[in-house]
């Protein structure tokens, strides 16, 4: 699926894997994210930390009318207050859509899927 938008210049189509690929490097320059994980653990393995060309794995974007929803799996830093992390990704993810893309989004839903020591 994609979002088609209609401008003065003409017509823009977005589709959900370049929504999924923003999404995923917005959430992991937040503050006490590791990395993102998979959405399917069974078949990719369990809380494996996703590089930057799969984001999108890590990502379900989905869209129901007019309303758009993200789906996050992510997987934090050791010792970090997990409400904030989830809330911080919720309000980023968010802001970034708008002012990049121009969408909004109507919810930004975190799954946590491990805790790990972050290694410097």
């Amino acid at each position: 699926m994609s979002i088609e938008l209609n401008t003065n210049d003409g017509q823009v189509t977005i589709t959900n894997d370049v929504i999924a690929t923003i999404a995923g490097g917005t959430a992991v320059e937040c503050y006490g994210i590791v990395g993102m994980a998979s959405k399917n653990q069974i078949k990719d393995g369990i809380s494996e930390i996703l590089r930057k060309e799969n984001f999108a794995r890590g990502v379900i974007v989905r869209q129901e009318e007019d309303h758009l929803h993200i789906d996050m799996y992510i997987i934090v830093s050791y010792g970090t207050k997990i409400s904030e992390i989830a809330h911080n990704v919720q309000s980023q993810v968010k802001y970034t859509m708008n002012k990049s893309l121009g969408l909004s989004v109507d919810s930004v839903n975190i799954y946590i899927q491990g805790v790990r020591v972050e290694k410097d």
